[in-house]
């Protein structure tokens, strides 16, 4: 059993400086060596851990004085930059630790500020989210690093960060990567990310609109993997429609229906062996449909696959007992009608 003469928040963070500061497996050229190092970082998380919540377990009723201090310090002295880089390097344990005290830093307010001292921290150093997104193609530091940037972009300024950093297009590598639980998080963070600040992701779309769906649609849409091809029709529905309300003009549905290789993509799911990515597709397909200033291209495509396109939608249907089937029917006969009556 090993004891903690700590005291004060000030310590820990000096002692887990210190600890990060020597863990470099490049230095480290035994095993033992190395261990030992991990060890004594591990112990500092605990210790920390240990000092912020009852028996390490979060509460509401936390001393905030003492999590101000700890904030205070851990800002002060760069802690934060150093345990996103020593992340992948570091134990179980103490990962697990390290995001149980993350996860009370951003939620706590600097005493007599109101400012949020470790968002400030990640603004300041707005490529450590990048260095975050990066850990999911690390070892092990999947769940972790998916937790910490989970946390960050509940700040509409993280989350824009993470929107313009140039590493953002990886996220459409990881979600179809063949890890599922590596995919399922960096899902997940990406869902957060385009769903829980409408207007920030408006902003960002008006000027990436099309980079950003060429990317959408030729990764994720057009992905072998089922899982990856339902969860992103879905989540690309949610953001054509918030997107929409947050824009007086929709420009942004606008756009997407008014290009050719986008409606190719959702024809194409029409066909999916899923009912459930069909029925989704559908959601989005009729949006170019009903568009009543239909580019001429788009036109073209609808009357060329008119008699295919007729007898896929005659034969779609919802589960049977559906509660919203009556609704569901009176939007596919409009779109029947709406395609039948298109000429170029």
């Amino acid at each position: 059993m090993s004891f903690s003469f700590y005291t004060t928040a000030q310590e820990v963070v000096e002692s887990l400086k210190e600890s990060l500061m020597a863990l470099n497996p490049k230095t480290h050229v035994e095993d033992k060596a190395l261990k030992k190092a991990l060890e004594k970082v591990e112990k500092n998380f605990g210790t920390m851990r240990t000092m912020l919540s009852e028996n390490g377990i979060y509460s509401e009723s936390l001393n905030l004085d003492r999590v101000s201090q700890f904030v205070e310090e851990i800002c002060k002295a760069d802690v934060l930059t150093l345990v996103i880089q020593k992340l992948p390097i570091l134990g179980w344990q103490a990962r697990k630790d390290l995001v149980h005290c993350w996860s009370i830093f951003f939620k706590q307010k600097v005493v007599d500020t109101n400012d949020y001292s470790c968002v400030e921290y990640i603004e300041q150093h707005i490529e450590l989210l990048d260095f975050l997104l990066v850990c999911y193609d690390k070892n092990g530091t999947a769940p972790s690093s998916g937790i910490m940037l989970r946390e960050c972009i509940k700040f509409p300024n993280l989350a824009k960060g993470l929107l313009e950093s140039p590493r953002f297009g990886l996220f459409f590598k990881y979600v179809d990567l063949p890890n599922f639980d590596v995919a399922y998080d960096a899902f997940s963070t990406l869902k957060e990310l385009l769903t829980k600040h409408v207007n920030v992701v408006s902003e960002y779309l008006k000027t990436h609109c099309d980079v950003f769906f060429d990317l959408y649609n030729e990764n994720l849409l057009k992905s072998p993997n089922y899982a990856t091809r339902r969860g992103s029709i879905n989540l690309l529905l949610d953001i054509l429609l918030e997107t929409s309300k947050e824009t007086s003009d929709a420009r942004i549905m606008k756009r997407y229906i008014s290009q050719v290789r986008y409606l190719k993509v959702v024809m194409t799911l029409l066909t999916d062996s899923s009912k459930k990515i069909q029925l989704s597709a559908f959601d989005i397909f009729k949006f170019f449909v009903a568009n009543p200033n239909k580019p001429r291209e788009v036109k073209i495509i609808l009357c060329k696959n008119k008699e295919k396109l007729l007898e896929l939608l005659h034969k779609l249907s919802l589960v049977k007992d559906s509660k919203e089937d009556e609704q569901f029917k009176e939007e596919k006969e409009y779109i029947i009608k709406e395609i039948e009556r298109i000429s170029i």
